[in-house]
């Protein structure tokens, strides 16, 4: 971001990808670095996405450049589509509303020139901007054409590094990685991973330490066993086995079993939503899974769990891997990506999954 990189942030759901650029955040901010992020999720619409835009550019750039607040909106003056400024008077920040009902193109003319905004600013202040658009996949949902025309701004912005976040990475590979794409290899691109054991572990102890309580080292072995290191099931299996342990006790394996219960227990009406939506056969793919990661085409592997024929587990594959339920591991074989999904099956279904 600094070195006004573009870069795809893949991984999935609960794995810290606005962590980590809120980390970053923080660190650009002690180098004048201007960050202004959009979250795409939240803009089901084209007019969504200009006052979405509007608002983080005035807030996160032009206020800051610009002390004065007329200066910081004047920015904004020309565009095709004139919004509603509103000034909430609690806080003093500025929304911005764009009406509906517009002409397409005046749409569109208005979302291009609130892109070319950060750019220009940083090149007349001599500053470097980061634009941050998470979950960036949803760009397709709100129109098809949009990456065609965010594709055609941003190439023409070096000064500005341009950060594209996603959770659904099957999605966000079709628009990196197809040839046939706007934003075809246009970003240097990094997949979060799990945190490896030596790193998490003494990390879990110092957390606790931090507290006035302690975690012995079959305890933390345990969690890293159950959550494989996932950064977001970690630190609530870890939360949970904290508040089994009582002030100035140690948790041991025990603590942390309580806390899984716990866990379970909490994401129980969660799980149980996944399981009502999914179909029979991904039901028993599911169940298979919960019991061992595997190659769920092989003859043996549908064999030993009494699945359907490969072209049945097949298309149970591609729904479950379009809904991030499941992943393809590096060797090959599928396995559910939350921990405590596959805990959830494995308890609660057991054998009635498989």
């Amino acid at each position: 971001m600094l070195n006004g990189q573009d870069i795809v942030v893949l991984a999935p759901r609960r794995y810290g990808k606005s962590s980590l650029v809120a980390r970053a955040r923080q660190e650009l901010s002690t180098k004048r670095v201007l960050v202004a992020q959009v979250d795409l999720m939240t803009t089901p619409t084209k007019e969504k996405l200009a006052e979405k835009l509007a608002k983080t550019i005035h807030a996160d750039v032009a206020s800051r450049i610009f002390r004065a607040r007329d200066a910081a909106l004047e920015v904004f003056r020309g565009l095709r589509v004139t919004p509603t400024v509103t000034l909430d008077p609690d806080d003093a920040s500025v929304s911005f509303g764009f009406e509906t009902g517009r002409r397409a193109a005046d749409v569109d003319a208005t979302i291009e020139r609130l892109l070319t905004l950060p750019g220009e600013l940083a090149r007349e202040r001599r500053r470097t901007v980061a634009l941050v658009l998470d979950e960036f996949q949803e760009v397709v949902e709100i129109d098809p054409h949009l990456p065609k025309l965010m594709r055609a701004v941003f190439q023409a912005q070096p000064e500005v590094a341009h950060v594209y976040l996603g959770s659904k990475r099957h999605m966000m590979r079709a628009i990196f990685n197809d040839e046939n794409e706007p934003f075809w290899r246009s970003a240097k691109q990094l997949e979060l991973s799990v945190i490896r054991a030596d790193l998490f572990g003494p990390f879990i102890v110092e957390r606790f330490r931090r507290t006035g309580k302690r975690i012995d080292r079959d305890g933390v072995a345990l969690v890293l066993e159950l959550t494989g290191g996932h950064p977001y099931a970690t630190q609530e299996l870890c939360y949970a086995a904290w508040e089994a342990t009582a002030r100035s006790e140690t948790a041991t394996e025990l603590h942390v079993r309580a806390g899984l219960v716990a866990v379970l227990r909490s994401e129980h009406a969660h799980f149980s939503l996944l399981w009502e939506n999914a179909s029979a056969v991904q039901r028993l793919l599911l169940g298979a899974l919960a019991v061992v990661p595997g190659h769920v085409f092989s003859d043996e592997y549908r064999r030993t769990h009494r699945l359907p024929p490969a072209t049945n587990v097949q298309k149970a594959v591609a729904t479950l891997v379009r809904r991030e339920l499941i992943a393809k591991r590096s060797d090959g074989a599928y396995a559910i990506v939350e921990p405590f999904l596959a805990q959830w099956v494995a308890r609660t279904i057991g054998s009635a999954a498989g």
